[in-house]
């Protein structure tokens, strides 16, 4: 891995616009909620996702055990479910406020796993920052879209527990190409019964492949590219900009308002996010070398 401060750089630069492409493809998608709804746009994103991964990767099917294919196919069940459940919320309330509350899944994953007491009063101040989202009134927010919200962040510890398991067992992104034809295939029926005919309209599938380029493939490619010289404390940092990049993209391209408490609410979660972070990477840091066996 480099160290390099031009090579660090530049792989963060990578994760950056990973971030940026990831929620234009996200405010994109909410632009054709009418046309498709929630679970259509879904369908398609995952569709065209797992055409573009399994044609780049050609995974092979063939030589696995039992318990890896029990693997994927939960990792692809909870990345449906995932994805889902966030587009079921950005239909509903803002995309910089449904990020900022998603985000508070991996949170909690982090503090648990930290182990340090100092880790619980960044999940503190997260959850103040959320508290101060409902400041403008909880009342203002579709409670439908907050529980969305809640559930997507819980669906992304799934995700990001089985990512790990399934990234041991297959090489590349090969795994990750099979869970997504997986999620696909449940996702497609329910988006084919709720949008109908329309999902087949050329100028409709043309946006559903680039929201898929945006949201998957693009940001997948580029945040392998960048792990390869990025630490991985570096990166879960970077990361952790989600909410505020969200909310940016939400009021520039869906003119979605972003008031002063709105900001100060996502600033919190990023600064929490980001403490929280740091706190896990002392405590790796400071942890003994495994054992190696003769």
């Amino acid at each position: 891995m480099s160290t390099r401060p031009g090579g660090t750089f530049g792989a963060a630069g990578l994760v950056l616009i990973g971030l940026i492409c990831q929620d234009i493809g996200a405010a994109i998608a909410v632009t054709l909620f009418p046309a498709v709804g929630a679970l259509g746009m879904v369908s398609l994103r995952l569709a065209f996702s797992a055409l573009v991964l399994m044609a780049v990767f050609r995974p092979s099917l063939r030589g696995r055990r039992r318990a890896d294919w029990g693997t994927v196919v939960a990792f692809g069940l909870v990345l449906a479910a995932m994805n889902v459940l966030f587009y079921e919320a950005i239909s509903r309330i803002p995309l910089g406020t449904t990020v900022t509350i998603e985000v508070l899944g991996p949170l909690i994953l982090s503090v648990v796993t930290s182990r340090r007491a100092s880790a619980w009063l960044w999940a503190a101040l997260a959850f103040g920052g959320v508290l101060i989202l409902g400041q403008g009134g909880w009342g203002q927010l579709d409670p439908l879209g907050v529980g969305f919200a809640v559930a997507a962040g819980t669906a992304w510890v799934g995700y990001i527990l089985l990512s790990a398991r399934t990234g041991a067992s297959f090489s590349r992104l090969d795994g990750l190409a099979i869970a997504m034809t997986i999620g696909a295939a449940v996702t497609l029926p329910f988006g084919a019964i709720s949008a109908g005919a329309t999902l087949t309209q050329p100028a409709i599938l043309a946006v559903g492949l680039v929201v898929a380029l945006l949201s998957s493939a693009v940001p997948y490619a580029l945040e392998l590219l960048a792990l390869r010289r990025l630490p991985a404390a570096t990166f879960s940092i970077l990361m952790s900009l989600s909410p505020a990049l969200a909310a940016t993209a939400g009021l520039v391209i869906l003119q979605q308002p972003l008031t002063a408490w709105d900001a100060l609410a996502i600033a919190l979660v990023v600064i929490a996010s980001m403490g929280a972070v740091r706190a896990a990477a002392r405590r790796d840091a400071q942890l003994p070398p495994p054992e190696v066996s003769p």
